[in-house]
């Protein structure tokens, strides 16, 4: 017979322990989660890092004889030579540009500008787009005009976005560097999560350690990165091309392509302003490069993704918008991946219910034809 881990009969001190004692491990529970939580996002970031660069890692690592460590250090140094260089190049520009936003909206004085004069002289369409631009111009200013007093409670949230947008670059490059250590046990930990599934779900087929990683590696490699590739490459045309607020267009494009979305929206009116604006020689280049900036997703997702994103475009929308709301810039990017991690184990769980459900009936329906036979 088993032995009895709990007596039946427990006197009252021996209550008030057992009470104490759980009360005590709770609160040390509590307490440590609370110091634990403000580095989760960080942690969770690195993980996600590591699952989506490991291919590469591997790779690099028996092309340089089999040396891990070598491997690890020479992909982290890459990704932080990214981050803080051009990244943090337009991670300033979007942080001066989000200053003057919330300034105009404080100020009252948030205008939408004219169109140039030289938009008359294009061939065909230079009039049309000249008086649509005027009217479009002229009718928000009067309405932007009207809701100044609404639009003034805006700029203490947009410039403390700002601030976080600073701090969340430093978060990039702590994530990285732990990424960096987490390559070498990347087998190790796989491996103790399995036994943990084991344990947890010791009948169920599927490998849900296996699913979590395919999905991590499609969103971060096929939705984050292409995204964050795009609104890079966006952004230093926009530099280049002297627009104003390069670095909150170039954001705009990245929310846009990790919704699927399209930089279209962003780029169109970019492309127009360039032409109204800066040289024919000037202009075409640049409207060529913006032009295989947009259309890059289509090439680099399919290359990707392999498989294709099966998630819904409604959990990838609420993981960015509860990703920024809760964790800031950061949450951005984590945002998405965790629920759409926990969509598709969902509906591979519910799944394998179904077969399971279907499969006795399959059973009994082969059991009678034999019969009959």
């Amino acid at each position: 017979m088993a032995p009895r881990i709990f007596r039946q009969n427990m006197s009252g001190d021996e209550i008030i322990q057992l009470a104490v004692r759980l009360g005590l491990l709770a609160f040390l529970v509590y307490w440590s989660f609370v110091l634990v939580r403000p580095f989760i996002p960080i942690l969770v970031w690195s993980m996600v890092l590591t699952v989506a660069l490991y291919p590469p890692y591997d790779w690099l690592s028996v092309h340089l004889g089999d040396r891990p460590k070598l491997a690890a250090a020479t992909i982290t140094v890459i990704i932080l030579a990214i981050i803080i260089g051009p990244v943090t190049w337009l991670g300033f520009g979007l942080v001066d540009g989000l200053q003057s936003l919330a300034g105009q909206l404080g100020a009252g004085t948030l205008a939408i500008p004219s169109p140039p004069e030289g938009v008359k002289d294009w061939p065909i369409v230079g009039g049309q787009i000249y008086t649509l631009w005027d009217h479009a111009s002229t009718n928000l200013r009067a309405a932007l005009r009207e809701l100044a007093p609404h639009l003034k409670p805006l700029a203490g949230p947009v410039l403390a976005f700002a601030g976080s947008a600073g701090f969340g670059m430093l978060k990039f490059v702590a994530a990285v560097a732990i990424s960096g250590f987490l390559f070498h046990y990347g087998p190790q930990l796989v491996a103790a999560i399995r036994r943990i599934q084991a344990r947890l779900v010791m009948q169920r087929s599927q490998d849900f350690v296996a699913l979590a990683g395919l999905t991590i590696r499609t969103v971060a490699q096929g939705v984050i990165g292409v995204a964050v590739l795009q609104s890079l490459l966006a952004g230093i045309g926009l530099k280049l091309a002297g627009v104003p607020h390069a670095g909150v267009l170039a954001f705009a494009v990245l929310i846009l392509a990790i919704l699927q979305i399209g930089s279209a929206v962003v780029l169109i009116p970019v492309m127009i302003w360039i032409w109204a604006t800066k040289d024919f020689a000037v202009a075409l280049p640049l409207t060529i490069y913006l032009l295989i900036v947009g259309f890059a997703d289509n090439v680099l997702k399919p290359m990707l993704m392999g498989r294709g994103l099966n998630t819904p475009m409604l959990v990838i929308f609420i993981g960015v918008l509860g990703g920024m709301l809760a964790h800031g810039i950061l949450g951005l990017f984590v945002g998405p991946i965790i629920l759409a991690v926990t969509w598709e184990l969902i509906m591979a769980w519910i799944r394998e219910e179904r077969a399971e459900a279907a499969s006795p009936d399959v059973e009994q329906g082969a059991q009678k034809r034999a019969a009959e036979a």
